[in-house]
This record gives C-alpha cells, sequence and structure tokens, in this order.
C-alpha cells in the first residue's frame, strides 16, 4: 500500500471548509477532475473523472465537521482516504491522507506521484472554491 498526506492552513471557517467537502453533488462544479457524480445512497457514491472513468466511494466514518473518512475502489486501484480538519487562530487546518493499492502491477512505479498529483489537485480546487464562496 502507497500512503501519501497533505496538510495546510486555509483561512476559511471550518464550517465553510466542511460544508464544500461534504457537499457530494456540487463537485462537477468546483473539482477540475470531476465530470459527474451519482449519489447511491447515504453512504456510497461513484465518482466519474473527465474521461467518465468510474470511481466508487463507501463513507466508512463521520464526525461533523472535523472527520470524513472513505474507502475507494476502481478497476485499478483500492485504498483509504482520511480528511480532518481543526480550528485554528487563522482558519481550518485540513489534513488529507490516503492510502492505496494498485490492481494492476503495471501502475506500481507510478501510484506515488499519482497520489500526489490528485491531492494537490483536491487541495488547489478547495481553496479556489473556498475563496468563491467569500468566506476569507
Amino acid at each position: 500500500m502507497t500512503s501519501s498526506i497533505i496538510k495546510e492552513v486555509l483561512p476559511y471557517d471550518i464550517n465553510t471548509v466542511w460544508s464544500v467537502i461534504r457537499n457530494i453533488e456540487a463537485y462537477p462544479q468546483w473539482r477540475s477532475d470531476v465530470f459527474n457524480v451519482e449519489i447511491l445512497d447515504s453512504t456510497r457514491f461513484i465518482e466519474y473523472g473527465k474521461n467518465a472513468f468510474p470511481t466508487t466511494f463507501l463513507i466508512t466514518k463521520e464526525e461533523e465537521p472535523f472527520l470524513w473518512e472513505f474507502d475507494i475502489d476502481n478497476a485499478n486501484i483500492h485504498g483509504h482516504w482520511i480528511g480532518m480538519l481543526h480550528k485554528t487562530e487563522n482558519g481550518t487546518e485540513v489534513e488529507f491522507s490516503e492510502a492505496i493499492s494498485v490492481k494492476k502491477i503495471i501502475f506500481k512505479p507510478f501510484v506515488k506521484a499519482y497520489l500526489k498529483k490528485q491531492q494537490s489537485r483536491f487541495m488547489e480546487d478547495l481553496k479556489h472554491h473556498c475563496k468563491i464562496k467569500g468566506d476569507n
């Protein structure tokens, strides 16, 4: 399993950051890598990337507005994501950790770079969307 963590303090209220992250239906509006989202039920959803490639998510833990965890599965990977939010004097510290395993050995050399790229993109999209919401 390959793991990666990204951490940053955002100058936004914890409830704003939480509401952006948890509004799954709005992902296609602000995430640059998501084309569509299908909500299956209260704990499962499918994200479709810009290439229409589906990834299924199963929410495993939620403690509003501090913690959100889910399992990830698609044809190429499976793993676990943890999002933690901490209120600070300067806004909200966000920490996203992800651990994935590849299903196809050919992808193993690229998995660490893939994780870093995905996490950086999510963080940049999140910061941009929070700024648009005007909570700065």
